[in-house]
């Protein structure tokens, strides 16, 4: 205890200001020995040491030093860097084949921002945004959405207090030379805006059968001003697309003077020799520049440095834009790019054309105000096995999304398939036993009709062991069982659920119910081993108590056939009356009530 007391007098005393001088007197030999009064004021000196001094403390001996007070201003510390050349600063032409360097920016770097970073999480797939990480969006109840990002976590060479939008970049950029003050914006009536308006010349055309192909998805043509969104999976062919996209609107497109006008094809994945190497590969020779760049600004800034009557970014994703947190690719980044070449293209009237990435589950990458900012949104799809290729309009704000392109991909780009209807058939011999269990359906997709084969195999026993996702190519799996249970109930078909095996010719996935009709005939006609004669097909859904019902656009898909030579065609009884006799005179109608009347029409000796 009295030791105790000790050090509480010691430490009440001297505040612990030299903590080896008052454990050295309790560790002393002589315990009556005390601090002297030349110690006491050396203690309570308010003079600082100018030298280092060794200082006891319970972590071990420490160096207590002169702490450095610096009492400059950090603005003054701040460096200015010399100018440099530009990374991005070569451009090529694809038709003389020069490459020459752009202008030299002026970059200042200012000493990096240590302000607190704030973390937020942030929807994909709806853009909501939470300060702290959910399972489920609470706004569109998707599982795994929420991804993290740091609002403001900057850059190097960047200042957080000059931290800019897509907005205010495009207006620097394009500075003095916008077509329109915002001082000299007014509202306009409606009448005087399509007052002398040519809808017939307002869209850029696209000559030749590949041009029309996309013309038709794009609603007529291409749109002055518009940014457009194309998306697609790896190595579906997005980049070589555009490519002869921007070879037919640099041909086609003359200005007032009858002057031909470039386009601007802007990488940041590719090298202008691996750019330039595809357009020989297409035989592209167009008055194209290719630049490869990755800052936004330094795009803008080619873009606007002469004329031009396109512009091409690949991609949307590899872009990024200084002052924005986030690398490229991230949600602010995407959303802010955009947004500013938004503004370059309704401020210039110049068309901006995009590539977008895609996840693994096929949707855009990037949050979904992407795809709510562009005017136009197109997928390219295609099978990796096939070398056919359809392009669709997801949103277009200036034409119907119903229409389909269909192309087929060779070694010279893109080509348009002609009679895209017949692309999935295949040719079979009238008199070969091939034909049993081969039905034919006529499905659509957007405006276009395809004809399929669709394929069947009844067994005695399935020797699959009772699974039918197994069995079942193409076509639901739920939507066959159903078939086969009203054929056994219905109909009274005797046909083991388990043992019947379904598949669509070509790979293809009908998603539709006017193959129904065709699917059952298959069935029947390898369980009763009756070939279905050559040049009929199937239209029509079937319901739970066996009856036929229409499906929409049933008309068109009859005047298909009827186009290609089909002699029969078998829809429900009620569809009758839609159809019509006006060009159908060589094609035969049969329409039937239920099942059990299709049977009989068709499997009757």
């Amino acid at each position: 205890m009295k030791l105790l007391r000790t050090i509480f007098i010691h430490h009440k005393n001297h505040h612990f200001l030299n903590p080896k001088r008052v454990f050295s007197s309790l560790l002393s030999p002589n315990p009556s020995s005390t601090t002297t009064p030349e110690d006491t004021e050396t203690l309570h000196s308010n003079e600082k040491p100018q030298k280092p001094t060794n200082t006891w403390s319970m972590y071990g001996n420490v160096i207590a030093t002169k702490q450095k007070i610096n009492n400059h201003n950090e603005d003054d510390e701040t460096k200015e860097e010399k100018p440099t050349e530009s990374e991005n600063g070569s451009m090529m032409n694809l038709k003389n084949k020069t490459i020459f360097k752009t202008a030299a920016t002026t970059v200042t770097v200012d000493k990096r921002s240590t302000k607190k970073v704030k973390t937020q999480w942030v929807c994909c797939n709806c853009g909501y945004t939470a300060g702290q990480w959910w399972g489920t969006c609470p706004s569109c109840t998707m599982v795994g959405t929420m991804k993290e990002f740091h609002e403001a976590k900057l850059g190097d060479g960047i200042d957080s207090n000059k931290v800019r939008t897509g907005l205010s970049v495009s207006e620097d950029v394009m500075g003095a030379w916008l077509p329109q003050r915002g001082d000299q914006l007014h509202p306009v009536k409606l009448s005087e805006v399509n007052r002398g308006f040519d809808e017939k010349g307002w869209r850029f055309p696209l000559s030749g059968p590949f041009g029309d192909e996309v013309s038709i998805v794009l609603g007529g043509g291409l749109v002055p001003g518009s940014l457009n969104l194309v998306s697609g999976d790896p190595g579906v062919g997005k980049s070589t697309l555009l490519l002869q996209m921007a070879a037919l609107i640099a041909d086609g497109c003359n200005d007032s003077d009858g002057e031909a006008l470039p386009v601007v094809y802007v990488s940041g994945e590719e090298s202008l020799q691996q750019i330039g190497h595809r357009a020989g590969r297409l035989g592209i020779n167009s008055d194209i520049y290719l630049y490869s760049s990755t800052d936004i600004e330094d795009i803008i800034r080619i873009a606007q440095s002469f004329p031009i009557r396109a512009l091409v970014v690949d991609s949307i994703q590899t872009v990024y834009l200084k002052g924005i947190a986030g690398s490229a690719g991230g949600i602010v980044q995407v959303k802010e790019c955009t947004s500013a070449l938004m503004r370059f293209a309704k401020t210039t009237n110049i068309p901006v054309l995009l590539i977008g990435h895609v996840t693994k589950s096929g949707d855009i990458a990037g949050p979904r105000v992407l795809e709510h900012i562009v005017d136009v949104v197109l997928y390219l799809e295609g099978e990796r096995f096939t070398s056919y290729r359809m392009l669709r309009a997801v949103k277009n704000r200036f034409g119907s999304t119903d229409e389909l392109g269909v192309f087929e991909m060779s070694e010279s780009g893109f080509k348009a398939v002609s009679n895209a209807t017949e692309m999935f058939l295949t040719e079979q011999d009238a008199d070969s036993d091939v034909l049993v269990g081969l039905a034919f359906t006529v499905i659509m997709d957007g405006s276009r009709t395809f004809i399929i084969e669709v394929q069947a195999l009844c067994l005695s026993q399935s020797p699959v062991g009772g699974s039918t996702s197994r069995v079942v190519n193409g076509i639901d799996t739920d939507r066959a069982n159903m078939i086969k249970c009203v054929l056994i109930k219905q109909a009274g078909l005797h046909i083991p659920v388990n043992s019947v095996h379904l598949n669509v010719v070509s790979g293809l996935k009908m998603t539709e119910t006017a193959g129904d009709l065709a699917i059952a005939a298959a069935i029947c006609s390898s369980f009763l081993e009756y070939p279905i004669p050559k040049g009929i097909a199937f239209i029509g859904e079937i319901g739970l108590s066996g009856e036929l019902r229409t499906v929409p656009r049933i008309d068109k898909r009859v005047h298909a056939l009827a186009k290609l030579g089909y002699k029969t065609c078998v829809v429900p009884k009620q569809a009758l009356k839609a159809l019509g006799t006006e060009g159908l005179e060589n094609i035969k109608v049969v329409g039937c009530k239920n099942l059990k009347e299709f049977i009989n029409a068709v499997f009757s000796r």
